[in-house]
């Protein structure tokens, strides 16, 4: 049961902490300087503040307890394992991250000449060299520094390849078993979309998509393994076919880290696929990046690749080529991604993660990653809808539903109940082809133990949601915040700071924040 209020808010540890703005006002400092003299000369030339700068006035230790504070209630792979379906969420290692900070690297400029660089153009290189050789692709362009980035490189590349043939194809196929990103990438690239059903197996209609082939298809984009944590089965099929029809095939890989080892996709017959290598080597994501996501592509694709890119001259040295000067320095490329060359840190990263799993290490990256995810599928398929479990093995995620949810509860009924038990939820409502869709995936590096724990949970909470327990519509109710009306943070965010009007001080007895429900 839980105990009383505490007259701070806090609850031992868990401490309460308020906004920065309501720990100190406007009008002070945390810094004591020295009264300038009136009228004085300065060296700002005219740029002196002429208003009040707004910022609260905090010594340095409030500062960095008010931050430290806010970590505390942060969840992070640090902490425990993190269920996203949707974005693989894996244990960063040290050893990439001590690399990373190794002095040639870390602060490596793109502007320096490039015979002050070798070694970073190696790494770009031999990265690259990589990601041709574990995909089974001729050419790779490593500068797009996103997923989705990759995506319109990729849709670029196979733009440009059918204008240089005078082919104004205007369609691009997106399966419903595809990320959301890929027809949003189409569109921006200047191409109608069409959407392809997805068969009772969760994968893609071979039939309705072949009948919709035709002259006004430029390409089909998808992801694979898919969305439902399958892989498809019938690519090659597939990719056959939209050849013969005059058309390329764009692989999302995201979900590169269920096959990494095992599959090469030029073998299934792709033209261009993107790769993240947060997803699927490991280096950091969150907060905005920085992402990173090369692209692979076939032969037909390989001379409109964007630039920059790195070759290795016959004396060994590295050469970055960023001009199309010659036709044997790419003269069809369709242009830049980037300004510079990507992302270093994550180059890095990932060649360390490369080199110290080995080919036979990634290998058993994907087959534990799968491994998992099929723990996960099995132990919890007696409480959950699993509604593709009878098409065989899911890949690298499990796929549940909300199917005999009792009592009105919904699957945020459910996310906010593991909240409760210490763990972020999975991804929700995605994909749209399950009803109150809850997407797991645990990657190759959670432990037995780690996953029997978030098994327990997620059953013990599942069973209150199909019996109707009505104390889930207010979960969570241990976390540091309640439960928030997300539809009005979403369409009325607040944004800016205002100081609130001035009241006369609160009679005794006021309910803290944290009473009024901020816990």
């Amino acid at each position: 049961m839980e105990g009383p209020p505490t007259v701070t808010g806090n609850r031992a540890l868990m401490l309460e902490e308020p906004l920065i703005f309501e720990l100190a006002g406007t009008t002070t400092t945390g810094v004591d300087l020295p009264q300038s003299a009136a009228g004085g000369s300065n060296r700002l030339g005219g740029f002196e503040r002429s208003e009040p700068i707004g910022l609260p006035g905090l010594s340095e230790p409030e500062t960095v307890r008010h931050y430290t504070r806010l970590s505390r209630q942060n969840y992070a792979i640090d902490l425990g394992l993190f269920p996203l379906g949707s974005c693989t969420m894996k244990h960063n290692p040290r050893l990439n991250e001590k690399v990373a900070r190794l002095p040639g690297f870390a602060d490596c400029h793109p502007l320096a000449p490039t015979q002050t660089v070798q070694g970073a153009l190696g790494v770009i290189h031999e990265l690259g060299e990589w990601l041709k050789s574990l995909t089974g692709m001729p050419a790779v362009a490593m500068s797009p520094k996103a997923g989705a980035h990759g995506e319109l490189c990729g849709i670029l590349a196979i733009r440009a390849a059918l204008e240089a043939r005078g082919d104004a194809r205007k369609v691009v196929l997106c399966p419903e078993s595809a990320h959301g990103t890929n027809p949003a990438t189409a569109a921006f690239a200047g191409y109608e979309v069409e959407d392809i059903p997805a068969n009772a197996d969760g994968r893609v209609d071979f039939d309705a998509l072949e009948a919709r082939l035709g002259p006004d298809i430029a390409a089909v984009m998808i992801t694979n393994p898919n969305t439902c944590g399958l892989f498809e089965r019938d690519f090659r099929r597939i990719a056959d076919a939209v050849h013969a029809a005059g058309g390329l095939v764009y692989c999302d890989g995201a979900n590169f880290n269920a096959i990494v080892g095992r599959v090469r996709p030029g073998d299934l017959g792709v033209d261009a696929m993107h790769i993240n290598l947060h997803k699927t080597f490991s280096t950091p994501h969150g907060g905005g990046g920085p992402g990173s996501g090369p692209v692979v592509f076939s032969e037909a694709l390989a001379p409109f690749a964007p630039l920059p890119f790195v070759e290795q001259l016959e004396d060994g040295s590295f050469h970055l080529v960023e001009e199309e000067t010659a036709q044997e320095h790419h003269a069809s490329t369709f242009g830049r991604m980037t300004a510079f060359h990507g992302q270093m840190g994550m180059f890095t990263r990932a060649l360390a993660y490369i080199l110290s799993h080995g080919a036979d290490g990634l290998k058993q990256v994907a087959e534990d990653a799968v491994l998992n995810a099929n723990y996960i599928l099995r132990s919890l398929e007696d409480v959950l809808a699993a509604p593709f479990a009878h098409s065989g093995h899911c890949m690298h995620e499990a796929l549940f539903g909300d199917e005999g949810f009792g009592g009105g509860l919904t699957t945020l009924d459910l996310a906010k109940g593991l909240i409760d038990e210490g763990f972020h939820p999975m991804t929700m409502y995605f994909p749209l082809v399950v009803h109150g869709a809850m997407l797991v995936e645990p990657t190759e590096t959670e432990s037995k133990a780690s996953l029997d724990q978030f098994i327990t949970a997620l059953r013990s909470v599942a069973q209150r949601a199909k019996a109707g327990d009505q104390t889930l519509k207010s979960a969570p109710h241990y976390a540091p915040r309640r439960r928030l009306d997300e539809t009005q943070a979403a369409r009325k965010p607040v944004l800016a700071w205002q100081d609130p009007p001035a009241t006369s001080q609160a009679p005794a007895g006021t309910p803290s924040r944290s009473e009024r429900g901020g816990r």
